[in-house]
């Protein structure tokens, strides 16, 4: 079984292909993959058919309600089934996907799918079901201590700590929510263990929501899963909490 160098191996993979070599790897980058991989199987979780998982985007379609002939009003309706995957292809960058790579992005409640969207006040979003076809393999990216994420280390701590503390690197680089104005250079760490995984034959990856309760679960194939039913939501009212960070 693998061990990690030093509890930053990510920080320093991080560094590494965001800074220096992305698409070719140094043989650091290429140790710390395999590493990963290595302690993986500790953290290999099966989701069994017909489980449903949830999706959520911003916005509505609408259906015209004719009266007598006359157009009186679109009535909001949920986007259609067609709407709720990514377009074979023709993906935007994010976490875990590359620009024209397809992944699907699901919750495994509704409350945590809908904060996902991040909504404002008043506005619509369409909620879908879509049920699992077969047992899916992932990789648990939650599976660690939370807390301490700030803990410095002025010596390596024990074999067992490292791996605890990289897989929490992990963990917290694929919860980061993703924003608009990111750079595409901040999703290539996260994009390049997604990539690793997929070639080893596993589903997905699950990883912790920074919004609600639950986890997140990114799928490499958008066809494992199937239509079940959309719902349209409106946002009563949104809350924001904020830290004050002592720097």
């Amino acid at each position: 079984m693998g061990e990690f160098k030093s509890w930053r191996s990510y920080k320093i993979f991080e560094y590494s292909t965001k800074s220096s070599f992305r698409y070719i790897h140094t043989q650091e980058t290429l140790d710390f993959l395999k590493t990963v991989f290595e302690t993986s199987s500790r953290r290999i979780e099966t989701i069994t058919a017909p489980n449903v998982l949830c999706r959520a985007q911003l916005g509505h379609a609408s259906r015209s309600i004719i009266q007598d002939g006359e157009h009186i009003y679109d009535m909001p309706i949920p986007h259609p089934p067609e709407r709720m995957k990514p377009l074979i292809n023709r993906s935007v960058e994010g976490r875990a996907n590359s620009k024209g790579i397809s992944y699907l992005y699901l919750a495994t409640h509704p409350d945590l799918a809908l904060s996902e969207v991040r909504p404002t006040e008043s506005s619509f979003i369409t909620l879908t079901g879509f049920k699992i076809l077969r047992d899916l393999n992932l990789i648990n990216c939650t599976m660690h201590n939370v807390g301490s994420g700030n803990t410095l280390y002025m010596k390596e701590p024990s074999v067992e700590e490292r791996e605890e503390l990289v897989w929490r690197d992990i963990d917290t680089a694929f919860t980061m929510p993703v924003d608009p104005s990111d750079e595409v250079a901040d999703y290539v760490p996260t994009q390049i263990i997604a990539e690793l995984f997929r070639l080893k034959g596993f589903d997905g990856i699950a990883y912790h929501s920074s919004r609600s309760s639950g986890h997140n679960i990114v799928l490499f194939d958008p066809e494992a899963v199937e239509f079940m039913y959309s719902s349209l939501y409106t946002v009563d009212s949104v809350k924001y909490k904020f830290n004050k960070e002592n720097i």
